[in-house]
């Protein structure tokens, strides 16, 4: 009799064990769902087009924003695109965790009115196969999050082609941006 009751504890609590572990991976592929939804681009492929131009497409969030994922002196880095930002933008929080060291201020206006931000030169962004060298950008001690605007700065030196909900970044096999400043 003893053992039938030992025998159903345990058979209760292996159930509950398989619910816990159930809901557990229910729990971990939602979140993977949510984030998907959120950065569908974790880390863009690296393409090369046949004439040795290097491109990168992205899609759309469901927002409507292009977020991927880079690198900024070879530290991965979250990017929001952002053609309205005349350089790259760079959370003080972000820019800490990566070591950059502060230039000297400037003015800059943006859609909250204006602002002090720190001059800072990147010695590469790297977005995919595409990578460029010694870019302009600001550290921005007023911004919050993980989300480095990757500005104009960048994205000027890229041939760009929307089209549906996808993102085309080009860069010429004949590109050389040594010197992007």
């Amino acid at each position: 009799m003893k053992s039938i009751k030992s025998t159903n504890k345990i058979s209760k609590m292996m159930v509950s064990l398989a619910w816990l572990a159930f809901l557990i991976m229910l729990v971990l592929g939602f979140d993977r769902y949510l984030e998907k939804q959120t950065n569908p681009n974790d880390r863009p492929e690296f393409v090369y087009a046949a004439d040795g131009s290097a491109e990168v497409t992205l899609l759309q969030n469901r927002q409507g924003h292009y977020i991927a994922e880079g690198k900024i002196n070879d530290q991965w880095a979250l990017f929001v695109l952002d053609t309205g930002a005349t350089n790259i933008s760079i959370p003080g929080n972000v820019a800490k965790k990566m070591h950059l060291t502060a230039g000297y201020p400037e003015r800059t206006r943006t859609a909250n009115g204006d602002i002090t931000v720190y001059r800072v030169m990147l010695d590469s962004v790297k977005l995919g196969s595409i990578e460029l060298k010694n870019i302009a950008a600001h550290i921005n001690p007023n911004m919050n999050g993980k989300g480095v605007l990757l500005g104009m700065s960048f994205l000027k030196h890229l041939e760009m082609l929307q089209k549906d909900q996808k993102l085309t970044l080009r860069l010429g096999a004949m590109a050389s941006c040594a010197n992007c400043l």
